[in-house]
């Protein structure tokens, strides 16, 4: 029983498609990866960052792209030639591929790779002309300027 009825969602709100739709992705039952291990930090109200454990990696060997609504993060591991016979082999320096859906707004601001570690800074940058403004009722101008001036 892992189908929801988003019928309600429908009916009152515009414009949830999209998240409708990552409901049912998500619902589907796909396990996510668990190469390389993550971290999802929240640095301030409007900033994350994302740190990936990349042992064994070179920075050359990492591509970061960003894509309207996701982040994708690719491994490719640069083969050596020389052949080894491994007693134990505990690190897992083999390629990948993550996907990180954003939402929107959501930047990339910079990227950093050091000790293995990767680090992704995120910041939410909601434009001015989206964000919450007062509606004056009668078209009143005198009401909006004053709402205006005591925003700012």
């Amino acid at each position: 029983m892992r189908t929801f009825d988003l019928t309600p969602l429908y009916r009152s709100a515009i414009g949830f498609d999209r998240l409708a739709q990552l409901l049912n992705d998500s619902a589907r039952g796909d396990a996510t990866p668990s190469y390389p291990p993550y971290n999802i930090e929240l640095v301030s109200e409007d900033q994350y960052r994302i740190v990936m454990a990349l042992a064994g990696f070179d920075r050359s060997e990492i591509d970061i792209t960003s894509e309207r609504d996701s982040l994708i993060v690719v491994g490719r591991k640069q083969r050596d030639g020389v052949e080894r016979t491994y007693l134990h082999r505990g690190i897992a320096a083999r390629d990948f591929e993550q996907r990180f859906q954003l939402a929107n707004h959501v930047k990339v601001t910079g990227a950093s790779f050091d000790n293995g570690m990767l680090t992704i800074e995120l910041v939410r940058e909601v434009p001015e002309a989206l964000k919450a403004r007062k509606i004056a009722i009668d078209g009143v101008a005198s009401n909006v300027s004053a709402l205006e001036q005591q925003a700012a």
